[in-house]
């Protein structure tokens, strides 16, 4: 699965890494979002070691698994979040805005994305094609994320997510959805850093707060976006 990524996503990568740098070097933050287990992919770009600083994670627990399932699960199919995000969120117009979901098929991903786009900014969404084409939208303009996206990253899972199958078992097992997303979010952020350094500028880049002089040296790059990042503030 990871070749296929490489081998059919790099042109699409590449353009969400163009679009994240312009953005970056006019001052500009990276947003990123995602539900369910697709959170965790959005916190794979935050505060990381190895990572960009200037990442605004609009992570929200009661659209996590870190909520009952029968909560989350009902919220996330639920209209009129996302402008609640973007209203608190504040993301400008330039700015990129990455929204991961498997399916890509729930209200609050793909509000997100049309909403993100009418306040002028470009998003770009990791999602598995085959299973958004396979499903019918729970939006209520039956828009799929896909759909509603500037780019399209497409994790290569199967419909359903699970990869293995095994007999008398109706469903498959080992989701993809995570490594693939991962691996996708970390191709992005070498990619905008390549930029960077192409270009003779130093990536705000996070050092292990595990490494002498770490925590200084990711304070003073922080200090520059705390404002904009509400997980810093």
């Amino acid at each position: 699965m990871l070749d296929e990524i490489q081998k059919t996503q790099v042109e699409a990568i590449d353009r969400a890494a163009d679009l994240i740098f312009s953005s970056l070097l006019a001052d500009g933050v990276l947003h990123v979002f995602g539900s369910g287990h697709s959170e965790l992919v959005a916190q794979e770009a935050f505060h990381r070691a190895g990572g960009l600083v200037p990442v605004n994670t609009m992570a929200e627990p009661f659209l996590s698994p870190l909520t009952p399932p029968k909560k989350s699960g009902r919220l996330e199919r639920l209209s009129g979040i996302a402008d609640v995000l973007l209203d608190y969120h504040e993301p400008r117009a330039g700015e990129c805005l990455i929204i991961i979901s498997n399916a890509g098929i729930n209200p609050v991903p793909v509000e997100l994305a049309l909403e993100a786009k009418m306040r002028n900014l470009t998003v770009i969404a990791i999602t598995s094609l085959s299973h958004a084409m396979a499903v019918a939208s729970r939006h209520t303009g039956g828009k799929r994320l896909f759909e509603a996206a500037d780019v399209i990253i497409d994790n290569c899972g199967a419909t359903g997510d699970g990869a293995l199958a095994f007999p008398d078992l109706a469903a498959k097992v080992g989701a993809t959805s995570l490594i693939a997303g991962a691996f996708i979010m970390n191709s992005i952020i070498c990619s905008v850093v390549e930029r960077f350094i192409a270009k003779g500028l130093m990536p705000p880049v996070y050092l292990s707060a595990n490494l002498p002089d770490g925590d200084e040296h990711n304070r003073r790059l922080e200090a520059k976006y705390r404002e904009r990042i509400k997980l810093l503030a």
